[in-house]
């Protein structure tokens, strides 16, 4: 794993930046949240190869941030399809005022993925980055920053989706579109709880694997 750490991480901080500039490229909502993951995923790999605890610890809060805001993410796109029977983004817009509920939530589980400090998706890529700028390998500090550059396209990328397809003036074909409905909101106001625990008190994730995560790289060394 040492010998390979190199090119672990390079395919790591590959994944990061390819994966963002394939979202900053999509029309299709449902590829571009496809793509997002395939990004996110990056930072996983990045934490795993440099085999510090504090990237260990950020690869695995990264996974389990992961499978919140992704299937939320991934659902927020199939209530949309449900209604409109189609997922091109340039299509959209002012759904937000359309569906009030939908888009708070929406707003809600993008900006997880996106990392926003106070939700799930901050930490482990927080974690990650700074495992690598102080993990002892000569190119790990030009791979943090290389990887840093990530969360800026996963921004972007993030907040032009969220301008064109929930903000600005409700189209008319549109505006006639029911909220969420019960259903919809019980499936995703669980996974939009845990997004907020995880991301304001990290702590007790933390206290669940640390102890795993240290015995294993403790074994690795």
């Amino acid at each position: 794993a040492k010998y390979l750490a190199y090119y672990g991480a390079l395919l790591g901080v590959i994944n990061v930046i390819y994966g963002a500039f394939c979202c900053l490229a999509q029309t299709d909502f449902k590829r571009l949240v496809a793509y997002s993951s395939i990004s996110h995923m990056g930072y996983v790999v990045l934490g795993i190869a440099i085999m510090t605890d504090i990237g260990f610890q950020g690869a695995m809060f990264q996974i389990l941030a992961h499978g919140i805001s992704s299937p939320m993410c991934f659902f927020l796109v199939g209530v949309i399809y449900d209604r409109a029977h189609h997922r091109d983004i340039n299509r959209f817009g002012g759904l937000w005022l359309a569906m009030p509920k939908y888009g708070s939530l929406a707003t809600l589980g993008f900006f997880a993925s996106l990392g926003l400090p106070s939700l799930c998706g901050f930490i482990g890529e927080i974690w990650v980055l700074l495992g690598t700028f102080n993990a002892n390998y000569p190119w790990a500090k030009s791979m943090a920053v290389v990887a840093a550059f990530g969360v800026v396209l996963t921004a972007a990328y993030i907040l032009w989706m969220i301008q064109r397809v929930y903000l600005g003036a409700k189209r008319e074909e549109y505006a006639d579109f029911p909220d969420a409905t019960a259903r919809e909101t019980a499936i995703l106001f669980p996974m939009a709880a845990l997004a907020i625990f995880m991301g304001i008190m990290p702590r007790y994730t933390f206290d669940l694997m640390n102890g795993t995560l240290s015995d294993l790289l403790n074994i690795m060394k």
